[in-house]
């Protein structure tokens, strides 16, 4: 049942926003009781960590797949990742990046959905900065955060934008980024 509940209110939360989607409609969309919901989530806010802590958890393994996918390779496995998120942005249904739209509807930074956001951003930005780093990037500190800024225009252009064209800005800006900042890619 915690597996239901957990699905129905991320296919909800991901379509709707967190606040516009109350315990009862989860409860109706589930169909159990509000004994049985709170049995398993002690608050709205729980089911929502619980909700992008799955989907973080989903996004590092599709990260690592990328890496592992690229046998070593960091240049090929920087074109994977930046291939991944536009693949992520062209699909029905797009909403842009669930972590942005939750830190839109959540403004204080110590609300548990922005700690849970916030954990996951420093995990992405950590792990652009190992990538970048072992293609002997300048600064991969640096270049990680911008990185990081064009990853999250890309997530909400492809939801606003053509995602066909904000994945073509996304490949020649990230490229540009590494580019500027390593003697290999020049």
């Amino acid at each position: 049942m915690r597996e239901r509940i957990l699905e129905a209110a991320s296919e909800l939360f991901y379509a709707e926003g967190f606040r516009a989607v109350s315990a009862e409609k989860i409860i109706a969309r589930v169909g159990t009781t509000k004994v049985t919901f709170y049995r398993h989530f002690r608050s709205k806010d729980d089911l929502m960590v619980a909700y992008l802590e799955r989907r973080a958890a989903e996004e590092r393994a599709a990260i690592d797949e990328v890496l592992e996918a690229a046998g070593g390779d960091a240049q090929k496995a920087l074109a994977r990742a930046i291939d991944a998120l536009m693949a992520a942005a062209c699909q029905p249904g797009y909403r842009g990046c669930p972590f942005i739209n939750a830190a839109a509807e959540y403004a204080d930074p110590e609300h548990p959905v922005r700690l849970v956001v916030a954990a996951h951003r420093r995990w992405q930005l950590q792990a652009f900065e190992r990538l970048l780093a072992s293609i002997g990037v300048d600064d991969p500190a640096a270049a990680a955060g911008e990185l990081m800024l064009l990853r999250d225009g890309a997530a909400v252009g492809g939801y606003l934008d053509d995602p066909d064209a904000v994945a073509r800005a996304l490949a020649t800006a990230g490229l540009a980024i590494v580019r500027a900042r390593s003697a290999a890619f020049a």
